[in-house]
C-alpha cells in the first residue's frame, strides 16, 4: 500500500472517523509528525467537505504507535470559501495530538496580485545528490523507505558524522514508488527531512516536534519536489525549523514552522 491508502479514514459517525497507523512510517518506533497530521487532515476533509487544506496546526502530546485511532472532529466555522475545524486524534482513548486548520479549494486561477521575493533552492542535479538510504542502527531506517529523498551534498555530512555546523537541510523529494504528491501529502513533505539540527554540530540526539504549522499554497505538479528546510534560533531547550516546498513547474507549495525540544545528550 502507498501514502494515500495508509493515510486513509472511514467515517463512524457524523463527526468521527476511524484510521489505521501503520507501520513504517516512524522514526525509532514513533509516527512521524506529518503522518499523523495527514490522517487528521484526512479526517477534517471529509468532515468539512473541503477538497484542500489551507492552513494547519498541530500540537503534539504523545507519541503515536501502530494500530487503530480515532479522530474526533468539530466544525468551528463554515462559510462561502473556508471552513475551519478542529479534531482530536487519539488512541487507546488518549489523545496523540490537537489539530486546528482552515480548508478551502485550492484552484488555479489567475492571480490578482502577486509578488514573489523568493526562489526554489539551487540543488544539484539528482545523480549528484546524496539518498538518504536506510542503515544498521538509523532510527529512521523505516521512514527513510516511505519516501525518496537526495540531499544537497553539502548538508549530507551528518550521514557520515561530519555535519557542517550550518543548521540547514535541502533536498529532492517525493513518495516512494513516486505516488502522486496531492495537499494531504505535502503535510508528511513537510515533516520528512532530518532535522536541520543535525547538520549544527551540536550535542542533540533528537528534537520531538511540540507544534508544526503548514501552509498550502497550491496543488503541486507531478514530479519531483524541492525542499529546503533552516533554523535560526536555537534557545530555551527548543529549536525552531522553516520549510519551503516547491514543485517541478517552480511553483511554491507549501511553507512549514515546527517547534521541537532539544533534549542534550547525557
Amino acid at each position: 500500500m502507498g501514502f494515500a491508502e495508509e493515510t486513509a479514514v472511514a467515517a463512524r459517525t457524523q463527526t468521527t472517523y476511524a484510521a489505521q497507523l501503520h507501520s513504517g512510517w516512524d522514526i525509532a518506533g514513533n509516527a512521524n509528525g506529518g503522518y499523523l497530521l495527514a490522517i487528521a487532515a484526512r479526517a477534517l476533509l471529509q468532515h468539512t467537505g473541503r477538497p484542500d487544506p489551507i492552513t494547519v496546526t498541530a500540537h503534539y502530546l504523545r507519541p503515536g504507535r501502530p494500530g487503530p485511532v480515532s479522530i474526533e472532529c468539530r466544525t468551528i466555522k463554515r462559510g462561502r470559501r473556508f471552513s475551519t475545524a478542529g479534531a482530536t486524534l487519539t488512541s487507546d482513548g488518549r489523545p496523540l495530538i490537537e489539530v486546528l486548520g482552515t480548508f478551502g479549494t485550492l484552484e488555479k486561477r489567475l492571480p490578482e496580485v502577486e509578488r514573489i521575493d523568493g526562489c526554489p533552492p539551487d540543488l544539484p542535479p539528482l545523480e549528484t545528490c546524496v539518498s538518504r538510504l536506510p542503515s544498521s542502527g538509523d532510527m529512521a531506517a523505516s521512514f527513510a523507505r516511505r519516501v525518496d529523498l537526495r540531499l544537497h551534498p553539502a548538508d549530507s555530512g551528518f550521514q557520515t558524522g561530519s555535519p557542517t555546523g550550518e543548521a540547514r537541510m535541502r533536498g529532492w523529494l517525493r513518495l516512494a514508488r513516486d505516488e502522486p504528491i496531492d495537499t494531504v501529502a505535502l503535510l508528511l513533505c513537510a515533516d520528512a527531512l532530518p532535522p536541520t539540527i543535525f547538520n549544527a554540530n551540536l550535542p542533540v540526539a533528537w528534537t520531538p516536534t511540540i507544534e508544526l504549522t503548514v501552509h498550502v499554497r497550491a496543488r503541486p505538479s507531478l514530479g519531483w519536489l524541492r525542499t529546503a528546510f533552516t533554523t535560526r534560533f536555537v534557545s530555551g531547550g527548543f529549536r525552531d525549523e522553516d520549510g519551503e516546498l516547491w514543485d517541478s513547474a517552480g511553483q511554491l507549495v507549501a511553507q512549514s514552522r515546527q517547534l521541537a525540544l532539544l533534549p542534550l545528550e547525557r
